[in-house]
C-alpha cells in the first residue's frame, strides 16, 4: 500500500503504451487505484474535484483560442503568407525553407494549433520546396518543426493550461515567451542557413527571372497585405493584455473575433463555414476537457496515496546528493524522454501538476521553470516515433516523401530545440524580463 501510487503510475504508462484512449485511460485508472486505496468514500471526493475543473474561469480562452486558430485555417491567410515569404526571401540560398519558418511563427502567434499549421503548411510548402529541388528532409524537417512553434509563441493554448496547473498568471507566461520563441524561430533560421551554405544544392534560391518579374512596389505592397492579418491579431489579443485592458481569458474572446472579421474581409466567410468551425471547436475542446477531467481524477487519487511525497522525497534526495541544478536537469531530461511517447496534453497533465510545485519549492522561478517546460513539451510534437507533427505531415506530403524522410528531416531540429532549452536553462532573463518590464512583477 505505501507504493500504491507508483504501480498506480506504472498501470498508467503501460496502458498509454498499449494504445488505450488518454482520458479513458486516465480516469479508469484512478477509479481502480481510488476504490483500492480510499474504497467507496472516494465517490464523494471525485465530483467535487471535477465540478472545480469545470467551473474554472481561466479555462474558458481553450475553446476561444482553438475557435480563433481554426477559423482563421479556413480564412486562406497561410497561403498567402507562404507565397509572399518565399518571395520575401527567395533571392537566398534557404530562401523558401526561412520563409517557411516564419509563417510557421506567424500563424504559430495567430492560431496556436499545431495540427492546423503543419498541415496547412504541409500541403502548401512541401510539393513547392520539392518542385524548386530542395533536399527532402530539409524541406519535411523544416515544415514539421516550424509547425510547432504555435506550442510556445503566445497566444498558446498549453500555457493557458500550465498556468492553471501550477497556479502562475497566464499574462506573465505570455509575456516570458516571447524572447524564447523568438530565439528558436533564429536558432530554426541559422540553422537552414548553415545548411544552405554547406550544401547548397539541397536548398536552391528561386531563380533571378521569375523573382524579376514583380517590381518591388509590387511586393511590398503583398508583403503588407499578408503581414496585416496575423500582426492585427497579434496586436488585439496580447496588446490588450499588455495594456491592461483585458485577462488573457477576455483577449481570447477578442481573437475569436477578429479573426471571424479577418475572415469575412477576405471573402471566405459563411454560414457553412461558421459551422464547421464551431464543430471543430467544439470537437476539440471536448478531447481536452475530458481529458482535463481525467487528469483531476487521476491527480486528486495520486496525491491521496501520498505520491506526491514519494517524488519530493525522490528529488529531495537528489538535491542532498547533488545539487538544485542536477534535479532540475533530471527533470527536463524527464519531460525530453517522455515526450518521445506521450502527447503534450497527457504531460502537461499526469506529470506537471506533480513536478512544478517541488521544484518551486527548490526556489526555480514559477514563470522561468514554466516557460522551459513548455519549450520542452514542444519537443514532443517533433520527437519520432510518436511526435504528433510528423504524422499531421505524413498525411499530407506527396507518396515520394517516406515517413524515413520525414524522421531524418527532424531530428536536426530537434537537436537545435534542445540548444535553445539549454540557452533558456543558462539565462532566466529571457523568460522573466519581459515580465517584469511589463507587469513590474
Amino acid at each position: 500500500m505505501e507504493y500504491l501510487a507508483l504501480w498506480m503510475f506504472l498501470a498508467l504508462t503501460i496502458l498509454l503504451m498499449a494504445g488505450f484512449p488518454v482520458a479513458f485511460t486516465l480516469l479508469g485508472t484512478a477509479l481502480y487505484f481510488g476504490l483500492i486505496g480510499f474504497g467507496w468514500s472516494f465517490f464523494n471526493l471525485l465530483p467535487l474535484r471535477i465540478w472545480g475543473v469545470m467551473t474554472n474561469v481561466t479555462l474558458i480562452a481553450v475553446p476561444l483560442f482553438v475557435f480563433m486558430g481554426v477559423m482563421l485555417e479556413r480564412s486562406g491567410l497561410a497561403e498567402e503568407l507562404l507565397n509572399t515569404m518565399g518571395l520575401l526571401f527567395g533571392r537566398l540560398r534557404g530562401g523558401l525553407a526561412i520563409s517557411v519558418v516564419v509563417v510557421g511563427a506567424l500563424l504559430g502567434a495567430s492560431t496556436g494549433i499545431v495540427g492546423a499549421t503543419v498541415v496547412t503548411m504541409g500541403l502548401l510548402a512541401v510539393p513547392t520546396m520539392m518542385r524548386r529541388g530542395y533536399n527532402k528532409e530539409l524541406a519535411t524537417g523544416t515544415v514539421a518543426a516550424s509547425g510547432t512553434l504555435g506550442q510556445i509563441i503566445p497566444p498558446s493554448i498549453v500555457l493557458v493550461l500550465i498556468g492553471d496547473i501550477v497556479g502562475v498568471s497566464v499574462g506573465d507566461l505570455f509575456m516570458g515567451a516571447v524572447l524564447p520563441g523568438l530565439l528558436l524561430v533564429t536558432l530554426y533560421a541559422v540553422y537552414v542557413l548553415t545548411i544552405a551554405w554547406l550544401r547548397p544544392e539541397w536548398a536552391p534560391a528561386i531563380p533571378k527571372a521569375e523573382l524579376d518579374a514583380i517590381s518591388q512596389s509590387q511586393l511590398a505592397v503583398r508583403v503588407a497585405k499578408a503581414m496585416f492579418p496575423p500582426l492585427f491579431l497579434m496586436v488585439a489579443v496580447l496588446g490588450s493584455i499588455f495594456a491592461g485592458i483585458a485577462s488573457p481569458t477576455e483577449a481570447a474572446s477578442v481573437g475569436a473575433v477578429g479573426a471571424t472579421l479577418l475572415t469575412i474581409f477576405s471573402g471566405k466567410f459563411s454560414m457553412q463555414t461558421l459551422r464547421a468551425v464551431m464543430h471543430t471547436t467544439v470537437r476539440l475542446t471536448c478531447m481536452v476537457f475530458i481529458i482535463l477531467c481525467g487528469a483531476a481524477a487521476f491527480g486528486l487519487v495520486f496525491r491521496g496515496l501520498h505520491g506526491d511525497d514519494l517524488v519530493r522525497n525522490f528529488l529531495n534526495a537528489m538535491a542532498h546528493r547533488y545539487s538544485h541544478e542536477m534535479v532540475l536537469f533530471i527533470v527536463m531530461a524527464l519531460i525530453f524522454v517522455i515526450g518521445f511517447f506521450l502527447d503534450f496534453i497527457e504531460i502537461t497533465f499526469i506529470h506537471v501538476p506533480v513536478l512544478a510545485p517541488i521544484m518551486i519549492e527548490f526556489g526555480f522561478d514559477p514563470v522561468w521553470f514554466c516557460i522551459l517546460i513548455a519549450v520542452n513539451l514542444q519537443t514532443s510534437f517533433m520527437t519520432p516515433p510518436f511526435g504528433f507533427s510528423l504524422f499531421y505531415l505524413k498525411a499530407v506530403t506527396p507518396p515520394e516523401v517516406t515517413t524515413g524522410d520525414i524522421y531524418r528531416g527532424i531530428i536536426p531540429f530537434v537537436i537545435v530545440q534542445v540548444i535553445g532549452l539549454v540557452i533558456v536553462v543558462l539565462f532566466p532573463q529571457l523568460a522573466t524580463w519581459l515580465p517584469k518590464v511589463v507587469f513590474g512583477r
